[in-house]
């Protein structure tokens, strides 16, 4: 079995905000690109040259349809004679529980058009083991080849940090492996034509663990922080001059910082997915996990305990008040709303009776949770807001008028520096 390189078909399935950017950089390098994706709307949508990613502008996407190296499509049919695939598609918990069910149709579905020679890899985050008792006999039986002898497997954790646009797909290093040395040498082989530097591991296991590492270190720190933002206000002691002053050691210390919660699809399913593995496989507890999971899963309703007060010292019941989001997506200067925690807080907030506007410009719509409206951000809504909540600190906002015109303010992300704003 070797590797092939020139003018290659890759197939990427999966056109969310890891396929598409992985997508976009593959035609860049001059691949002939298929990208599959079973969302009708967002097929279109790519076919329009219309781009739902933030970090893929809707130029780039014009640029790789006219050039003829990149199909959009719902349909596996264009799959055929791929010489490699990537399968980065959702990797959700369901009712507390790994949801593989994306990764598992994504296979079967790719696998009767696997050649000798071709090679298919796993960029979906998942639990160590994944590749070889899941992926691969899903490969083998659909195309009745053998992994590792008559094509390629291997698993390679995607690291795309939506709306950086110092560490990108391209710059960032990336951890490869393969479920043998040939299948190894393959996944090197296409990666080095994608990115600047590969990190190669001895086995799909140490990769898959890998990334788990690296977002459960988050995990943890955030919810550390999260804890200490609590404390530290019951005891008098502004927190975030603290995090300055911690951060200025030059050594054994990174910086962290406390926010309303955690969300996109890292954080924190990740952390989530090595508990469950531990706990099923070992039947132990992940204490460190569990722990920062309870912690930055009560951050939503300790913004919203934040929000009640401050109106209540206005003599006002949030039954009767309207409340101005600024920032539904999970992160600044994305789109992003998987799993953020300005969706719970809007939800509790509807819940309680507010009456909830949302100020977003990277947020579509329909992404709104019922009863939140999406407005435009003007100096009459801020008059109107009983009180403005800063959730995901967008740099397109007007943060001089939010600190002139509105009068009640919590900032969950120490973006605003007027006097009468409140601190998470």
């Amino acid at each position: 079995m070797t590797a092939t390189c020139g003018q290659d078909k890759l197939v990427v399935i999966g056109q969310g905000y890891v396929g598409l950017p992985i997508a976009m950089r593959a035609v860049e390098t001059g691949f002939s690109v298929v990208g599959i994706d079973l969302d009708a709307s967002r097929v279109q949508s790519l076919r329009e040259a219309r781009s739902y990613v933030a970090d893929v502008p809707d130029h780039e996407l014009a640029a790789a349809l006219e050039g003829g190296r990149y199909l959009p499509s719902q349909s596996y049919l264009d799959a055929k004679d791929f010489t490699a695939a990537i399968i980065a598609v959702p990797t959700p918990l369901t009712r507390g529980t790994p949801d593989l069910s994306f990764v598992e149709s994504a296979a079967t579905a790719i696998a009767p058009h696997i050649r000798r020679d071709s090679l298919v890899v796993l960029e979906s985050t998942t639990y160590p083991g994944t590749t070889e008792e899941l992926l691969v006999p899903l490969l083998e039986e659909g195309s009745e080849l053998v992994a590792g002898v008559d094509f390629a497997v291997g698993y390679s954790p995607e690291r795309i940090d939506p709306g950086n646009v110092r560490w990108t797909l391209a710059n960032t290093p990336k951890v490869i492996s393969g479920v043998n040395e040939s299948s190894l040498r393959a996944v090197e082989a296409l990666y080095a034509r994608l990115v600047s530097t590969t990190v190669p591991m001895s086995s799909t296991k140490e990769a898959e663990f890998t990334k788990l590492l690296e977002n459960t270190f988050r995990h943890v720190n955030i919810a550390l922080v999260n804890e200490i933002t609590l404390f530290a206000r019951q005891l008098g002691v502004d927190v975030w001059k603290v995090i300055d002053a911690a951060s200025t050691k030059p050594f054994g210390y990174m910086r962290f910082t406390p926010g309303p919660g955690v969300g996109g699809h890292c954080l924190p399913v990740d952390p989530t997915y090595l508990s469950w593995r531990v706990r099923h496989e070992l039947h132990r507890p992940f204490r460190f996990v569990e722990l920062a999971n309870e912690i930055n899963d009560t951050m939503p309703d300790h913004v919203v305990k934040r929000i009640c007060a401050a109106l209540s010292r206005r003599g006002k019941d949030l039954a009767d008040s309207v409340v101005v989001l600024l920032g539904l997506a999970y992160k600044a200067n994305t789109g992003d709303v998987r799993g953020s925690p300005a969706l719970r807080i809007a939800e509790l907030l509807v819940t309680l009776g507010a009456r909830i506007e949302v100020v977003d410009s990277h947020v579509e719509h329909h992404r709104c949770p019922p009863g939140v409206k999406p407005i435009e951000l003007s100096e009459d809504a801020l008059r109107l807001a009983d009180i403005v909540v800063l959730l995901a600190d967008h740099d397109d906002v007007d943060y001089p008028l939010v600190e002139r015109v509105a009068d009640c303010v919590l900032d969950t992300r120490h973006r605003l520096t007027a006097a009468h704003v409140e601190y998470l």
